[in-house]
């Protein structure tokens, strides 16, 4: 059969556009179905992930949660115990004084909540406790040794709003012997107390820790007194805590034995019944992390087919963690089960994508995409100014031809509206940390407190919780009032106002600051060894000082420094010879004048330095003055006045009224002093009114 030259080349293009066809057709339908697996895979991928930190995010508010309730726990019988044993110690309570006893044992339930069981035992066998009966009832209970032996004398309380009222006594049979317990017998042979893992009690079996230690008074050992959290607490407190929909949490020991699982009801009447389906899952993630819950562990495991997602977290008590058990199908069932139903649409949508496909490749999709490509090519070798817009039947292919026209116009462009070093500018980030400063106009405040030399001396390593005390009281003020804390050297706090954020009122604040420490050591109760309140001294200047990153290449410090602040630290030893608490410079009380309360004690020279300049004392907020403060700061202010005019007859007589009003008044005094010195002797002609401090 004989084939002419056209037949031929139309063989060919049909041969041709079917290829396409069939190029066009298999692209889109492998491109379909990468993309349905590729996204697929990333959106698994990312709700797995979302997921997991969903599960992290429940797992560290629940470990937030137990970890604070455990350390107020441990704090509250450290407490109670405290207040107790000191109240022994003092001899404010006797241990025999039952009255006084019952009530302060009872107290103590009642204030702490955690704690179940407040116990003393002396060394010969008989016992006291009070303890709680669910949350509405207590019960205060003997086992003497002389009084009914044999018996355990039981007198119970209901809890009323604000108080609790007697219900009645019973004796009950008992062969409960406090001198058999471990916790007594290694609390009457220790010099602390420590913490004991208890399960037998007066009422029965009932797992709980106790906190005990011996009492010793005047040298002599009394017995021991405990503080006892009885395991079902806990149990309450994490029946409170939702770990997802399903999960649950558990506090176990190192051995792995149970300690708490979430149950509602659970009480010093009932015994915990919390569900310990998943505890194995607990008990096998501990063997898995070593067995000693020293450090966190989290992993997935495995269960009746079923994941899970387990976290293990050490406790604020000795061999205590919390395990969380999270079921994976919480987070991942939906997942799943959408993802199946996405999988079979778009194995569906791919199989009707090929079919149309290949109905429309040759005439509505090859050309229209030759064309495209063509330009593509123009943008390819940055020739957009060939590109040009093809209309399609197919809206995506219109739109792609045009969206490809409108990308070389914006290239074309964009060259004129951002230069090639602004681009690199945007790339660069971060700003370098180098020494430097400025001066500025500030102030500058310096706590320390009064004695604390002999004070750590006497206390040694025990003052450091005193410290500890008064330097958040201190920071507090600071804090509240909108200053920048300096530094902390040794007992003294350095602070400063008006930087890094500018502060107009930067002398009030300061003062305000100051203010605001005093008071809040008098409301503290804070005492030194000696009983005696905690006092402090503070001084406070304002001036030009310099301020930024003062320090080298490899340390930097963001302080202030100058003349002006070494005036500051000076007035706060002057405090010393005054007898005042706070004492402000003269531009200070400049700047806050109108809005504190102030006495011009003297002018002083500080230590080194000739000029002498006033110093105020710094009494109250304005409006919070006492109703006679008015009157003993004008005498005095007049005394001064008088004194600084050589008229010390007349000086004297005001100091002598500030004394008389006040009953005492140390910078009265010293001005009395000084003008009786000056009656008997006038000074001579050279003589300046000023006071010169000898010491730093």
């Amino acid at each position: 059969m004989n084939v002419t030259p056209g037949a031929q080349i139309q063989a060919r293009v049909m041969r041709l556009t079917f290829s396409i066809r069939l190029a066009v057709s298999a692209l889109v339908l492998t491109a379909i179905l990468l993309t349905a697996a590729l996204s697929s895979l990333l959106w698994w991928r990312t709700a797995e992930a979302t997921s997991r930190q969903l599960a992290s995010t429940i797992n560290e508010q629940i470990v937030a949660a137990v970890r604070k309730e455990v350390s107020a726990i441990v704090d509250e019988a450290h407490a109670a115990h405290t207040a107790i044993r000191t109240l022994f110690l003092q001899n404010v309570l006797e241990t025999r004084e039952a009255d006084k006893r019952e009530f302060v044992f009872l107290s103590q339930l009642q204030s702490q909540a955690a704690i179940s069981w407040v116990a003393f035992g002396w060394p010969d066998g008989s016992f006291f406790a009070a303890h709680k009966l669910g949350d509405r009832r207590l019960e205060m209970m003997e086992i003497s040794l002389t009084d009914h032996p044999g018996q355990r004398r039981i007198d119970e309380y209901d809890v009323v709003p604000g108080d609790i009222e007697f219900a009645n006594r019973r004796f009950e049979p008992t062969d409960f012997r406090v001198a058999d317990r471990a916790w007594f017998k290694s609390g009457l042979a220790a010099e602390e107390p420590a913490w004991f893992k208890v399960v037998d009690h007066p009422t029965g079996e009932r797992p709980a820790i106790a906190y005990a230690g011996p009492i010793d008074v005047y040298q002599e050992r009394q017995g021991v007194l405990a503080i006892v959290i009885e395991y079902t607490r806990l149990a309450r407190f994490l029946s409170q805590l939702e770990v997802g929909r399903t999960g649950t949490a558990f506090i176990i020991d190192d051995n792995g034995e149970l300690v708490a699982a979430p149950d509602k009801d659970a009480d010093e009447l009932h015994l915990a019944k919390g569900d310990t389906t998943l505890l194995p899952l607990a008990q096998l993630a501990l063997a898995k992390a070593g067995g000693g819950g020293k450090d966190a562990w989290r992993s997935r495991l495995m269960s009746g087919g079923a994941a899970y997602e387990v976290a293990l977290t050490p406790l604020p008590f000795p061999g205590w963690s919390l395990a969380t058990v999270i079921p994976e199908a919480e987070f991942l069932g939906p997942v799943e089960t959408t993802l199946r139903r996405l999988i079979v649409g778009l194995a569906v949508g791919a199989v009707l994508a090929g079919l149309a496909s290949a109905l429309l490749a040759r005439s509505v999709i090859a050309a229209p995409l030759a064309l495209v490509a063509s330009e593509l090519r123009h943008v390819e070798a940055f020739a957009l100014e060939r590109v040009r817009r093809h209309p399609s039947r197919l809206k995506e292919l219109a739109s792609l031809s045009g969206a490809i026209a409108e990308m070389a116009a914006g290239l074309s462009a964009f060259r004129k509206f951002i230069p090639a070093d602004l681009v690199r500018s945007l790339l660069r980030q971060g700003v370098e940390a180098k020494p430097g400063g400025s001066i500025q106009e500030l102030s500058v405040m310096f706590v320390d407190i009064a004695g604390f030399t002999g004070l750590s001396e006497r206390l040694g390593d025990r003052v450091v919780p005193l410290l500890s005390r008064y330097l958040d009281l201190c920071s507090g003020a600071v804090v509240a009032s909108g200053g920048t804390i300096d530094k902390f050297i040794g007992d003294a706090v350095m602070a400063f106002w008006g930087a890094p954020q500018p502060q107009a009122d930067h002398a009030l604040r300061c003062c305000r600051a100051a203010l605001g420490c005093g008071r809040a050591m008098r409301e503290s109760g804070l005492a030194d060894d000696l009983g005696q309140p905690l006092q402090i001294r503070i001084g406070i200047n304002s001036g030009k000082m310099l301020v930024g990153n003062i320090g080298s290449e490899l340390r930097l410090n963001y302080t202030v420094i100058g003349d002006a602040v070494n005036v500051a630290s000076r007035l706060e030893g002057a405090n010393k010879s005054y007898g005042t608490q706070i004492l402000i410079g003269e531009e200070t009380e400049r700047l806050a004048r109108g809005a504190i309360v102030t006495r011009e004690l003297d002018s002083i020279a500080v230590y080194g330095r000739e000029e002498g300049f006033a110093v105020y004392e710094l009494i109250a907020l304005a409006g919070e003055e006492s109703s006679d403060a008015i009157g003993w700061i004008g005498r005095y202010e007049q005394g001064l006045a008088n004194y600084r005019a050589r008229r010390f007859a007349a000086a004297l007589v005001d100091f002598e009224a500030v004394l008389n009003e006040r009953g005492h008044d140390r910078p009265a005094e010293l001005m009395r002093d000084r003008c009786r010195q000056f009656a008997a002797a006038a000074p001579d002609q050279s003589w300046r009114p000023v006071a010169a401090l000898t010491a730093k």
